[in-house]
């Protein structure tokens, strides 16, 4: 599509399909869709740049209000009609600045590392399975679900409160499914008015694509039926919170074989040694990689042991990994062949995410490294004792910690590159430090007449 020719022709295509506008849509530091929005006719001069943003306007694009602009550089590969709005075109794009690609542009940041694997011969394939909760907002303030039945202790999988939603959540699989994104699974969670959707994997940086645009769209769908989707990773104290869980592997870059089956794995797991170094490797800097996949003060409430009406939250706390026991981190599913984060919320931005765990795994892989055999026991049942004695460690237990550990870990730096180094570190350490100064209600209900 780099002719004049080629753009004539997409055009003349996106014309026919009733296409007026077109948005050449890169993201900020969260993974929020940004852009502008171009008509048609001007197609050709959109492909090449011609839409110049501040960056300074943009939290996560490190740049003065002096600097040039950035510039949206459209991948013409990734083009979707909007299912919900079928006038717009969408293009998802990586950002340029003075005639070169802007190293602090997320998705820059992906295609540096996949580059990287591409020289060993690889390529990344990735699931995000997509965990959200819609609601409503409540009359007079605050929040509920759009149902109106009794809230359940246990609603994982309730098949009533599944179909009395079906006319919102039909919707918004018709939709993926006009993409190509091929649904074959999706339920009611165990949360209020939380759900998941499965569908299939993608390459790494087409996943990513996915999941930006899947969040806007799961809104935009969740609106038209007076509601909202949020993605905010625990709404509901008492309840478990939103994962998206990465669910990766390997694969060679001339046959498109999975490098991460066997079925000769000594170990039981189905995976190949390749696999466990990539294990090993993310293991390695799964504290840093936490700041990035768990990105938010809100993420941390949702990495406990207990605090779930059902009983335990299912979601990871230890620096582990094992079979497909989901009380280690980093879990190998039945049947093996790929290897899945269950660190991951649905508020990651998953360019970032997909970066720095790909990074520690191409890293595990270069030294050769070992994760040792894969726990298979209940995790949440050890002692801090047994963990001691196994070696495992927790993650960290705050936004705060995490940060200061994506701050100390040199993979970090190398994977984001100096500037968006410098501005995510500070921009989360400022975001601790707001929740930490912030007064809650819990406090006032505990300590406000405690001492008098």
């Amino acid at each position: 599509m780099g002719s004049h020719e080629g753009y004539e022709a997409l055009a003349q295509e996106l014309a026919a399909r009733g296409v007026k506008y077109l948005l050449a849509s890169y993201v900020d530091m969260h993974g929020i869709s940004k852009s502008k929005m171009v008509p048609l006719p001007h197609l050709a001069r959109m492909m090449g740049g011609s839409e110049l943003f501040t960056g300074a306007a943009l939290d996560g694009v490190p740049q003065d209000v002096s600097d040039e602009e950035v510039a949206a550089h459209p991948d013409p590969g990734s083009l979707r009609v909007l299912p919900f709005e079928s006038s717009v075109g969408w293009f998802a794009s990586d950002l340029w600045c003075r005639g070169k690609p802007f190293e602090a542009c997320s998705r820059n940041i992906l295609k540096r590392v996949l580059a990287d694997a591409a020289q060993l011969g690889f390529g990344l394939n990735l699931g995000i399975e997509a965990e959200f909760f819609v609601l409503q907002d409540a009359p007079g303030g605050g929040f509920r679900p759009l149902s109106t039945r009794p809230n359940l202790d246990k609603a994982a999988y309730d098949a009533a409160r599944l179909v009395e939603n079906l006319p919102w959540i039909g919707e918004l699989v018709d939709m993926m499914n006009t993409l190509g994104w091929d649904v074959y699974s999706f339920d009611h969670e165990d949360g209020i008015g939380q759900f998941e959707i499965d569908f299939k994997y993608f390459d790494a940086l087409t996943m990513a694509d996915n999941f930006v645009f899947f969040r806007w769209m799961a809104n935009e769908v969740a609106r038209r039926h007076g509601g909202f989707a949020t993605f905010m990773p625990k709404p509901y104290g008492d309840r478990a919170g939103s994962g998206a869980h990465f669910n990766m592997s390997l694969y060679d870059l001339t046959s498109g074989a999975n490098l991460f089956a066997s079925r000769e794995d000594p170990r039981g797991c189905g995976l190949t040694t390749l696999g466990y170094q990539f294990i090993a490797g993310v293991l390695r800097h799964l504290p840093a990689i936490s700041a990035v996949v768990a990105p938010t003060v809100n993420s941390y409430k949702r990495l406990i042991l207990r605090g779930s009406m059902s009983g335990f939250t299912w979601a990871p706390i230890f620096c582990c990994y094992g079979n497909n026991n989901r009380t280690n981190t980093l879990r190998i599913p039945l049947g093996g062949g790929r290897v899945e984060l269950r660190a991951a919320d649905s508020a990651c931005n998953p360019y970032l995410g997909a970066a720095l765990v790909l990074a520690a795994g191409l890293e595990g892989i270069r030294e050769g490294l070992d994760p040792g055999d894969p726990h298979l026991d209940n995790m949440y049942l050890k002692s801090p004792a047994e963990l001691d004695a196994l070696g495992v460690r927790m993650l960290p237990r705050s936004l705060g910690e995490a940060v200061e550990a994506f701050a100390a870990d040199p993979l970090a730096e190398k994977v984001f590159g100096a500037e968006m180094f410098k501005a995510w570190t500070e921009y989360k350490r400022d975001e601790w430090m707001s929740y930490m100064h912030h007064v809650s209600d819990w406090e006032y209900q505990r300590y406000l007449k405690l001492f008098g």
